[in-house]
């Protein structure tokens, strides 16, 4: 091999590890072959051999570091050498995170016909019972719904398992889901594998792996937070009510890029992709009070590009793969600093560059600040000419005010419940807004 191609690798130059080196099972490697994983990422070259010696582990690692594959392989391999339905259980925060982990295990276990089963929350208990029933190897599910079938559904029980996994263990606990998580623990063997996976060790994690770990094997591939190399972040400074104008601005700019936009509430994400809409870009919305298939289906059209900015709530800033992100617009700031590195690692993924851009109002200065502190890093102004800027505001006024229309219609409709919409319906304004400018629609974004 080539040096160039062994500097590549790591930062501290060394000969190039190959799964093979790590223990990993002939099948394994050449499914990871034709999954393009070339050679291990960090924590999977710290983790997967002391995994495949049975013992227990805490991975610390940051963002899109490949943990799934630091559990997924050794789990396979195992499975493998005793073949048992019930194997493995992989509890995850986020009912998106669960469906693509299910996705990277039936590939990686595509040549040794492994069965899944993805046990969230907002999809028919039912159904789910009847795929239970088929007594798949691998569980992976969201706390509440899992105790929920522990408690009603007749035959399912996890008496048997022989691996348990957290994956993103420090947000299931700040999610609060001690309780669940403690039924879980009652319910299955003391004699198992446990592999707890966290970005950060939080005390709640740390009084977990106390209860449910024997003799753990701390595997740390990051101390300290940390945004990729091939990350360029920027902030820029605007009055709080302008946003929208800018946001429009940007996207208008970086035309033909993928963005992902994030939010602090729900009614702003539907808000701002109704805005959008309104004046012809295509945006979609994504929160926690969307149903899941809503969910699936918003995250789909965005994974297959049928559109190109996804307006999203923190629900997608952990965990989530969608390689072709270019920019990341933080259009509310994080409340909480470490939500920022997770926020901005949807981009630059992989050894790909990306862009993020944080707006930063009269109000968010602290949290501002904080930030810079967290990533240890002073980030440069974006700049833009405000006068250009200021041009949109006509447009994005009479957005703003059909967009105020629209939620009030949805709303009347079905009440509530009705911040899910990426339905057909809510873009008739949209498309009346455009035949009634279609006269100086080729101008609408003109520069000046």
């Amino acid at each position: 091999m080539s040096t160039v191609e062994e500097s590549e690798i790591g930062a501290d130059v060394e000969v190039a590890i190959t799964f093979k080196d790590l223990g990993v099972t002939d099948v394994l490697c050449e499914t990871c072959e034709s999954l393009k994983w070339k050679n291990p990422t960090k924590i999977q070259k710290e983790a997967i051999p002391v995994a495949l010696q049975g013992k227990d582990i805490i991975g610390l690692a940051e963002t899109g570091s490949g943990k799934t594959g630091a559990f997924a392989i050794p789990i396979l391999q195992a499975l493998l050498e005793n073949p048992q339905r019930y194997f493995a259980l992989i509890l995850t925060p986020t009912r998106e995170l669960a469906f693509q982990i299910s996705e990277q295990i039936e590939a990686l276990g595509s040549n040794i016909g492994v069965k899944c089963a993805v046990i969230v929350g907002g999809m028919d208990m039912m159904a789910q019972s009847l795929m239970l029933a088929k007594k798949p190897h691998i569980i992976i599910a969201t706390p509440g719904r899992l105790v929920d079938h522990l408690e009603n559904t007749k035959g399912f029980s996890l008496r048997n398992l022989k691996v348990l996994v957290m994956d993103e263990a420090d947000r299931i606990l700040n999610m609060d889901f001690e309780e669940e998580v403690d039924k879980i623990l009652k319910v299955i063997p003391r004699e198992r594998r446990t592999f707890l996976f966290s970005a950060t060790m939080t005390k709640k994690v740390q009084k977990l792996h106390r209860a449910s770990l024997v003799d753990p094997v701390r595997v740390e591939v990051s101390t300290k937070f940390q945004t990729v190399e091939q990350l360029h972040q920027y902030y820029i400074f605007i009055p709080v009510k302008y946003k929208d104008v800018y946001l429009v601005h940007i996207l208008n700019e970086m035309a033909g890029n993928s963005f992902m936009v994030f939010m602090a509430t729900c009614n702003s994400t539907i808000r701002v992709a109704l805005l959008l809409r309104n004046l012809g870009l295509d945006a979609i919305p994504l929160h926690g009070q969307m149903t899941q298939n809503k969910r699936l289906a918003a995250l789909n059209k965005f994974k297959s590009k049928s559109r190109s900015i996804l307006i999203s709530t923190d629900v997608s800033s952990r965990g989530l793969d969608i390689p072709h992100v270019d920019v990341v617009i933080n259009f509310d700031m994080p409340t909480h600093s470490k939500d920022y590195i997770h926020r901005v690692g949807r981009t630059a993924r992989a050894g790909r560059s990306g862009k993020a851009i944080t707006f930063v109002t009269q109000y968010d200065i602290e949290l501002y600040q904080r930030i810079e502190q967290l990533i240890s890093k002073k980030l440069p102004l974006y700049h833009v000419e405000d006068d250009e800027v200021m041009c949109l505001q006509e447009r994005v006024s009479e957005a703003q005010r059909l967009a105020k229309m629209n939620m009030k219609d949805l709303g009347d409709k079905k009440g509530k419940r009705t911040l899910d919409d990426d339905e057909e319906g809510a873009m008739g304004v949209r498309r009346k807004n455009i035949s009634k400018h279609k006269g100086n629609k080729s101008k609408k974004f003109k520069k000046k």
